[in-house]
């Protein structure tokens, strides 16, 4: 061996040499902060503990804890999976702007798009593997060693866009916040190009979540062309209001600083696509009523009731209401001068897209049944605190990322580049 490779081998290059002060850093950062730190954290952890002991003890009962029958076999955990995967897709709308259009303001804040993808897309996986009963069966989703039934199945369609976000944006935001701290300016070459694939990526991850439900044709309530665009149009409501509320959040924190200018942009996407949404959602139901036939059931179900049975009723049109008032706020010229306005409007849309994503869109497919039964479904206290706990668990993760990101780019680390 030459001595020049033994020097090599002996001192490696100074971004693999701090790998572990990275490594301690963020550990650091991950656990120190002020008294609200802690007690939202405090929070977050009681509240997923106690969503930890829902599920173990419906592992240990088996789904009857749940209000799942073989009539309605989805429910609160795939509503919730099919929500945050728009949420995860809405994340791309700082992306696009930042990078395709090269809007220099958006930099700044793109990263919070990315963490929060990030953090949705564990929640999405947490929520199917709540759904599936039996957890330790995951391994027939393997490749090689169970049966992964690639390309037929959209369900393994689904799994491979699912974690290739995922796997993306860890790339993308780890390589980003690693830079940063060693003082570095990143290289465009390592991370451009994925960032571009992962626009794409989003559109594909909630396409791919679409095309799930309306290629069953069994389920004529999903059976329709417009479900694709739907799912894209309010995940664009739903994504980028979560990040209004978390820049208005960053806002108030010490030392932060955010230009207007990412939170306009935002603004005004929102304002055209909560108007889209509510116009698909009208053309659905025009269609559906006016066209008239058997077919019709399930939405006769959903909006008025059917034959007595009207359980989901009062939670679309709260949807509905939360929307229109959402539009209406986002459409008034005050929302760019009022904070507490802009927060309570995306609050609306946020909630109002989850109602109609989630409990307005799984669970009708299954009323009335194949065989023309109605059995109603709502979920069960178990299935709440798991959700509520999957939630707490998301928001954990979210924090923490966007903490440590908020350090590494305020330049707190490293004031000089690493030598």
């Amino acid at each position: 061996m030459s001595t020049t490779t033994g020097k090599l081998l002996e001192q490696p290059p100074h971004y693999v040499r701090n790998y572990p002060r990275f490594i301690w850093w963020a550990l650091g950062e991950s656990t120190n902060g002020n008294w609200l730190f802690y007690l939202w954290m405090f929070v977050l952890t009681c509240v997923a503990l106690v969503g930890a002991n829902a599920w173990a003890v419906q592992v240990a009962d088996g789904m009857i804890v749940t209000n799942m029958t073989d009539h309605v076999s989805w429910g609160l955990y795939i509503a919730n999976f099919t929500f945050m995967v728009g949420v995860a897709a809405g994340g791309v709308m700082m992306v696009i702007p930042a990078y395709l259009y090269h809007d220099k303001k958006m930099h700044d804040v793109v990263i919070v798009g990315e963490l929060l993808a990030i953090s949705a897309i564990v929640m999405c996986l947490l929520f199917v593997v709540a759904d599936l009963g039996r957890p330790e069966r995951f391994w027939h989703m393997i490749p090689g060693i169970g049966r992964f039934n690639w390309p037929m199945s959209m369900l393994t369609w689904d799994v491979i866009v699912l974690n290739g976000y995922l796997l993306l944006n860890l790339h993308v935001c780890g390589y980003l916040m690693y830079m940063r701290f060693l003082g570095q300016q990143p290289n465009p070459r390592w991370y451009v190009p994925f960032v571009m694939i992962s626009i794409f990526w989003a559109i594909s991850i909630h396409t791919v979540t679409a095309f799930l439900y309306c290629g069953l044709g069994g389920r004529p309530f999903w059976n329709t062309a417009l479900l694709a665009p739907r799912f894209l149009v309010s995940a664009f409501v739903a994504g980028p209001a979560f990040i209004l509320i978390l820049l208005a959040i960053l806002k108030r924190l010490p030392g932060q600083t955010i230009d207007a200018g990412p939170s306009r942009l935002l603004i005004n996407i929102i304002r055209v696509t909560i108007l889209t949404n509510l116009l698909m959602i009208v053309s659905e139901v025009f269609t559906e009523f006016y066209s008239g036939g058997a077919h019709t059931a399930s939405t006769m179900y959903l909006f008025l009731g059917l034959h007595g049975f009207d359980a989901l009723v009062p939670w679309i049109w709260t949807a509905i209401a939360f929307n229109v008032i959402a539009a209406a706020i986002f459409l008034s010229p005050r929302i760019f001068r009022s904070t507490p306005l802009l927060i309570v409007a995306c609050l609306l849309a946020f909630v109002g897209s989850w109602i109609e994503k989630g409990m307005g869109l799984i669970v009708p497919g299954f009323i009335p049944s194949t065989l023309h039964e109605i059995v109603e479904y709502l979920p069960s206290l178990t299935e709440w605190k798991v959700s509520a706990g999957i939630w707490a668990l998301g928001l954990m993760v979210l924090t923490v990322l966007l903490k440590m990101a908020r350090t590494v780019f305020n330049d707190a680390v490293a004031e000089t580049p690493v030598p």
